[in-house]
């Protein structure tokens, strides 16, 4: 690297082209910022090329990861079509299992309500069959009362055509 002196020396006043002034001379300024700056430029050009070198790295192992991740995905893919028939039968067990349960219990809770309705209907049908026996007698009993008191002593029937 230059030293101070040279740092000093691109300040120094030159005029342009033309009859030389004392003390100064027309300095290159394309051949001094290329000396300073070959240095930078040349540690650089190594950078370049190890960022290219790790950049290339970068790529070959994106690359390596993206060929794993395809294979992964393919063998997720094989694995899964292959339990999908396995697990649709699990699955089609268990739900026709738990259907059975289901009507099994259906049927406990239909036979426990067609109990429960024979139990009622047996408690109700005497009450109603005794209704039902004193309703007929009392019409039995007027009509016989209203066949021995009255003039016409036909049927209930005759007077709108025989039952059959």
């Amino acid at each position: 690297m230059p030293g101070f002196r040279h740092f000093l020396a691109r300040f120094r006043p030159a005029g342009s082209p033309g009859p030389a002034v004392g003390g100064a001379v027309p300095a290159d300024r394309t051949a001094a910022l290329a000396a300073e700056l070959e240095p930078p430029l040349t540690a650089l050009d190594d950078t370049a090329a190890e960022a290219e070198r790790i950049r290339r790295a970068a790529a070959q192992e994106a690359d390596r990861r993206r060929r794993a991740a395809a294979q992964r995905a393919e063998e997720t893919v094989r694995t899964a079509r292959e339990r999908a028939p396995r697990l649709r039968r699990e699955t089609a067990a268990r739900l026709g299992a738990e259907a059975e349960a289901e009507a099994a219990r259906a049927g406990v809770r239909a036979e426990a309500a067609v109990a429960e309705l024979r139990a009622r209907a047996r408690a109700r049908t005497p009450g109603l069959a005794a209704r039902l026996v004193a309703q007929v007698t009392r019409e039995l009993d007027t009509l016989a009362d209203s066949a021995q008191t009255g003039p016409n002593r036909e049927t209930p029937w005759a007077r709108d055509g025989s039952p059959e």
